[in-house]
């Protein structure tokens, strides 16, 4: 696969002025630049509100961190008790075996761990280590890899891990997180398919598209052959300002990923992650957006719209009464255990 990863190469196809080469090479200095062929097919030129371009093309905005903003938004380094592991929930673990991505999202929440630059591939024995403690902890149920992105994996080294993975008989369900179907399909083939599955595991896989016209015919076509081979597909989404901030483009992504044998699962609110800022909706937008789905589109198709609660303190459900406004601007959030916290935090430090 080739991608485009400089600034020079983005201004050559047509992409960016020349006048912004300061900018995409400041960005890019920073932060992680990929566009693979995939998502380069689909960007329009000349349209400059163009909802893939927003998502892959690096913004001088990005350079600019908010108060509120922090490395590590959602508290993965406070919840990793060895390394490559993120114990957040009793009953799951997320194992992140690889730090690199096929495709660099501009909003990404992990965009100071990943990259060339970033936290790289789990060495041998921190793997080996990460394993230990999953085996170790008979209450974790279901193992999530994810990174970076593990479907940049080989076969080889994929199939490998899940037959460690069969091997801890308190594991019972291993879930990947992955751009791959959609920004390279064609790595989807019949060995990498048969590496997600072990003996006595049940396979999801989690497929991060954020607008309808990522999912190509040959996108769908990677999707089918999971789904036909016996992996369950589930959607993650993330809500983004001037990319699917509109309830028509939400429905359309919905529906499409119920007509893919997708189960639309999470819609996510932007991360606190820094320089994303101009990604972000409000809340009220967010929950006004996904209340209108409701009538408009089958009950197949709702997403459940989600908030990582800075800090670690896991997911709360906001559309529901789980955040309530406290009169400043701000929210109270109640996390998993019935804890109150802050939105956006009072204090942001890392």
């Amino acid at each position: 696969m080739t991608a485009l990863r400089t600034a020079g190469e983005i201004i050559a196809a047509g992409l960016a002025p020349e006048a912004r080469r300061d900018e995409l090479d400041a960005v890019a200095a920073r932060y992680a630049v990929a566009i693979p062929d995939a998502m380069l097919r689909l960007i329009d030129p000349t349209d400059p509100n163009d909802p893939i371009a927003k998502q892959f093309i690096p913004d001088g905005r990005e350079l600019v961190t908010t108060p509120d903003e922090r490395a590590d938004p959602i508290g993965d380094l406070s919840h990793s008790p060895v390394e490559g592991i993120v114990h957040r929930y009793p009953d799951r673990v997320l194992l992140k075996a690889v730090h690199v991505c096929p495709v660099y999202c501009r909003f990404c929440f992990r965009r100071e761990m990943v990259g060339p630059q970033g936290l790289g591939t789990l060495s041998a024995e921190a793997l080996d280590a990460a394993i230990g403690y999953i085996a170790a902890h008979t209450e974790i149920w279901e193992v999530l890899l994810t990174g970076g992105d593990p479907l940049i994996l080989s076969p080889r080294r994929l199939g490998e891990m899940m037959a460690r993975l069969a091997d801890i008989p308190h594991v019972k369900v291993v879930r990947f997180h992955t751009r791959v179907p959609v920004v390279e399909p064609e790595r989807i083939d019949a060995a990498l398919i048969a590496a997600l599955k072990a003996s006595g595991k049940t396979t999801y896989l989690a497929v991060h598209a954020n607008h309808p016209r990522e999912l190509t015919a040959e996108a769908r076509a990677a999707c089918a052959r999971m789904v036909e081979a016996g992996v369950a597909l589930i959607s993650q989404t993330v809500l983004l300002k001037g990319v699917n901030d509109d309830p028509d483009v939400l429905a359309e992504l919905m529906q499409a990923f119920v007509e893919l044998r997708i189960r639309p699962y999470y819609l996510h609110h932007p991360d606190l992650a820094p320089g994303t800022s101009h990604f972000r909706v409000s809340i009220a937008e967010g929950q006004a957006l996904v209340a209108g789905l409701r009538g408009r589109i089958s009950g197949l198709a709702q997403p459940t719209y989600i908030l990582d609660i800075p800090g670690g303190y896991g997911k709360a459900v906001i559309e529901a009464a789980s955040i309530t406004a406290t009169g400043d601007g701000c929210y109270s959030v109640r996390d998993f255990r019935g804890n109150e916290h802050r939105y956006p935090p009072e204090t942001a430090t890392e």
